[in-house]
């Protein structure tokens, strides 16, 4: 799995190519960012997944790249929570309630764990928490004091700044997956206990990226999150470390998915096409 390729069409957004091989298929997504386009009636991401059988090359299957990103964003998001946040966490929070947002408080609510839901579009939260069967959070500072906070928001300034999380929290930060997206400052991320997907990716176009630029953090500072669900190291070493994930989406993931709708193709009821 290379790392992530940029395309940059700045200040609109941005195209991704994203190449991955494993399991006998190789695939490829690309896939947009364009954090304007909701004022356009557009989605924000977008763009297809191309799954192609390893042994000869051919085509097998197209995929929505927005809907393949909307499951796996969720399932990182929530999946880095359990993995390092305390056993004994309760609450959870997901602050920006757009489409990966929502994908993340749904996975939280698959998982069997209440959660509430933060936006500044106040509309948008109130709709979302229905359809879910959330709750909606007051405020940035009441979804920010829960135990689990997920971050799934596409501008460059933080909505995390300096002292805003306490002892014992963790946080996915799943929304600065580009060059100067950002939703925590440096000094916060140092703070805490840092962990990513992965290390060329993160420290180049993720939220990480700030605080490496500024000498604050270094590769020995990050774990790989895989390295800890593979038991090759260690995650959350007290009650009261702070715990952080930067998540910039591994194509790995998007494969994984991929395979997963391959297989229950029959029982979807999806299209076939002769490529």
């Amino acid at each position: 799995m290379p790392p992530k390729v940029y395309v940059p069409a700045y200040p609109a957004g941005d195209f991704r190519a994203m190449p991955a091989l494993g399991g006998g298929y190789a695939a490829l997504k690309w896939v947009t960012s364009f954090p304007r386009n909701p004022e356009l009636g557009l989605p924000t991401a977008g763009g297809l997944v191309l799954l192609s059988d390893a042994e000869n090359g051919r085509l097998v299957a197209i995929l929505d790249a927005a809907a393949v990103t909307w499951l796996r964003t969720g399932a990182a998001a929530v999946l880095a929570a359990e993995t390092l946040g305390r056993e004994d966490a309760e609450t959870a929070a997901v602050i920006g309630a757009g489409v990966n947002g929502t994908a993340a408080a749904r996975t939280f609510l698959a998982r069997g764990r209440s959660v509430s839901l933060f936006d500044v579009d106040s509309a948008r939260a109130d709709h979302a928490a229905a359809e879910l069967g959330a709750t909606v959070a007051g405020s940035l500072e009441e979804a920010l004091s829960a135990d689990l906070v997920v971050t799934v928001t596409p501008g460059h300034e933080p909505v995390i700044t300096e002292g805003m999380l306490r002892p014992g929290q963790h946080v996915s930060l799943m929304g600065a997956d580009g060059p100067g997206k950002a939703e925590m400052a440096v000094t916060e991320v140092v703070r805490g206990r840092v962990f990513c997907d992965d290390w060329e990716q993160a420290s180049h176009n993720g939220e990480i990226a700030h605080a490496v630029k500024a000498g604050a953090l270094g590769h020995a500072d990050v774990t790989d999150l895989g390295a800890v669900l593979a038991r090759d190291a260690g995650g959350r070493s007290s009650d009261d470390e702070i715990t952080i994930f930067d998540s910039t989406g591994l194509a790995i993931q998007d494969l994984a998915i991929a395979l997963a709708a391959l297989e229950r193709a029959d029982e979807l009821d999806l299209p076939s096409i002769d490529f």
